[in-house]
């Protein structure tokens, strides 16, 4: 539950009711976030748009939300994306590996998604690694790395600012 936020229920916002329906469960995130129905309703669509199918691996996709996750210490989108990315064929070792800054173990182009998804994490800027994602990623590519960072460090902050928990 979010610590002084009350979380909305699903009796009070016919939207989230729907989206809990789907998922089968409680959903903070959602439930905080519905405080303001109308962003709720037109967060999900991004969100989906954004971390669902494109022209990047969705294993990258995952990569890079958990580089920020870990990078941002939030424990609501570090649980999320270590639940989702073991779809994405992220082992155990990968999550290890991301949580410690230890980039060695990746391919090249997953080393310059996640040095560039960390960089930008924590300047706001990535002049220094951006350019090394052209050598691996189209300009598509490119730009879908970086919104899939943004949409990360959206959530993080969200959560890490209202204190969202992870459902038990």
């Amino acid at each position: 539950m979010a610590t002084g936020i009350k979380l909305v229920e699903p009796a009070e916002n016919e939207f989230l009711a729907q989206l809990e329906s789907k998922a089968n469960r409680p959903i903070h995130f959602f439930r905080t976030m519905a405080h303001k129905p109308e962003v709720l309703k037109n967060f999900v669509p991004l969100y989906g748009a954004i971390t669902g199918p494109g022209s990047v691996d969705r294993r990258i996709k995952e990569l890079v939300y958990l580089t920020c996750s870990y990078t941002n210490a939030c424990p609501y989108c570090t649980a999320a994306h270590e639940a989702s990315s073991r779809k994405a064929n992220v082992t155990d070792e990968d999550r290890r590996a991301l949580a410690a800054a230890d980039d060695q173990g990746f391919s090249a182009p997953e080393r310059a998604a996640i040095e560039y998804a960390r960089e930008l994490t924590k300047t706001a800027n990535a002049r220094a690694t951006r350019d090394q994602l052209a050598a691996h990623f189209s300009e598509e590519q490119i730009v879908e790395i970086t919104l899939v960072a943004a949409m990360a460090n959206f959530t993080n902050r969200f959560n890490n600012a209202l204190g969202v928990t992870p459902e038990a």
